[in-house]
């Protein structure tokens, strides 16, 4: 577990790029922070309709208002999602969005860090993203709080804090494990708290 707090620590240090899009066949692979730089070459990729799966890959942040572009566009579209590598923030609910989303395979160690303002009570964290439900909360996001003045999106959106799942390979099979990061560990993860009976596939935030 200590090598992957190490990996995602290498990965926040680099991070802050702007966002890449690269089509490999049928599958649209985007990486680096969703800004908005990318959004209209991201959009004309899907009305090609040459693209079924969206690959999210080490993504570790971006904006609450382009990652409801990006998900209304891939809703829209009706494609997959994938995440390789570290999906956090915006990145999530951009994933969230997907007819099926799911981590991809191979060896790295594969991270989903959904943003939330508090920790989930366990009938919220049951519910929170099945169907429209993930959208509901990003809206808490990408709608401005009352009295909150030209910062307030800024203040809520916060990209460290929330649910992290995450997914780690072993000779035995892949090993899956859920926390939720209240914002004041930055980026050590190994200081989050681990939530018991949070499988994501029992939670839809993964599909099988």
């Amino acid at each position: 577990m200590k090598s992957w707090f190490l990996a995602l620590a290498v990965l926040a240090a680099a991070g802050a790029q702007a966002a890449d899009i690269e089509l490999e066949g049928n599958r649209l692979v985007v990486s680096g922070m969703l800004d908005g730089s990318a959004v209209d070459q991201f959009m004309e990729h899907l009305g090609s309709g040459n693209v079924r799966t969206v690959m999210f890959e080490n993504s570790l942040g971006g904006t609450a208002e382009v990652a409801g572009a990006y998900a209304r566009a891939i809703r829209a579209s009706g494609v997959n999602t994938e995440a390789r590598g570290q999906c956090h923030a915006a990145c999530a609910y951009a994933f969230l969005a997907g007819k099926e989303h799911r981590f991809a395979r191979g060896f790295q160690v594969n991270g989903l860090l959904i943003p939330l303002a508090a920790r989930p009570d366990p009938q919220d964290l049951a519910t929170r993203w099945r169907g429209d439900e993930a959208q509901k909360t990003l809206a808490e996001f990408t709608e401005p709080a009352p009295d909150s003045g030209a910062g307030g999106l800024r203040e809520r959106w916060q990209p460290t804090q929330g649910v992290l799942f995450t997914s780690t390979p072993t000779l035995f099979g892949r090993v899956y494990n859920t926390f939720y990061c209240d914002g004041t560990q930055g980026r050590d993860m190994s200081r989050c708290e681990v939530l018991s009976d949070a499988d994501p596939y029992k939670l839809g935030v993964l599909t099988p």
